[in-house]
């Protein structure tokens, strides 16, 4: 069973697959605090599911893009089971995670993407990046710093310098829309990252279900 926030259907609103039309299960809990945390709503509260039930409300929908979410996913011990039975049903998975929880158990099929955070200063959650994580990732996956100001961004390029990665690295503004400064910032320093918006809050604004 797993204790579920709410499913919806949507466009995936981040990441390096932002625009594609994507199924969404956001699980409930996490074990961060995040000062920015724009879906604090899902610390507490869902309803409890099967792995089945999930797998046939996913099958109602044409997309194979699959978004599981939260909180934090790999807080609950059968989303494993959830990601498995997904890809057996060809669906393609993102899989977002606040790199806090080591992801050795997560499948390493080409179908499933990792988009794990880095957290931030601003965050107030910098202690609890595991970065070892880092040497999982395969270039299918991506990492996402959140960047709230001046000593981010330096704290992003530090690690950036430390952890070698060859997958995208996704700048993304706290808030997700106010993007001019950083990716002034970006161009001006030459780093090859990629600077996006959350789409969603664009198209309909800071609320859930979208």
């Amino acid at each position: 069973m797993l204790t579920v926030n709410e499913t919806f259907y949507s466009l995936e609103g981040e990441g390096p697959y932002i625009g594609i039309p994507t199924f969404f299960i956001r699980l409930t809990g996490c074990n961060l605090r995040c000062e920015w945390c724009d879906t604090k709503y899902s610390y507490s509260g869902g309803e409890q599911r099967t792995v089945e039930s999930l797998i046939d409300e996913t099958m109602g929908y044409e997309t194979k893009y699959v978004c599981i979410t939260g909180g934090e996913p790999l807080l609950q011990k059968d989303v494993y089971k959830l990601m498995y039975k997904l890809l057996e049903n060809e669906r393609r998975i993102i899989l977002e995670t606040s790199g806090s929880i080591s992801i050795e158990d997560v499948p390493t099929e080409d179908d499933l993407i990792i988009a794990m955070d880095i957290k931030t200063p601003s965050s107030k959650m910098v202690e609890y990046n595991l970065y070892n994580n880092i040497e999982m990732l395969g270039m299918k996956d991506y990492l996402k710093f959140v960047i709230a100001d001046e000593k981010d961004f330096e704290f992003s390029k530090e690690i950036m310098k430390k952890y070698e990665f060859d997958g995208e690295i996704i700048f993304q503004p706290v808030g997700g829309m106010d993007l001019k400064w950083l990716a002034e910032k970006v161009l001006k320093e030459k780093l090859n990252v990629r600077v996006l918006p959350q789409l969603h809050k664009i198209i309909w604004g800071d609320r859930r279900g979208v």
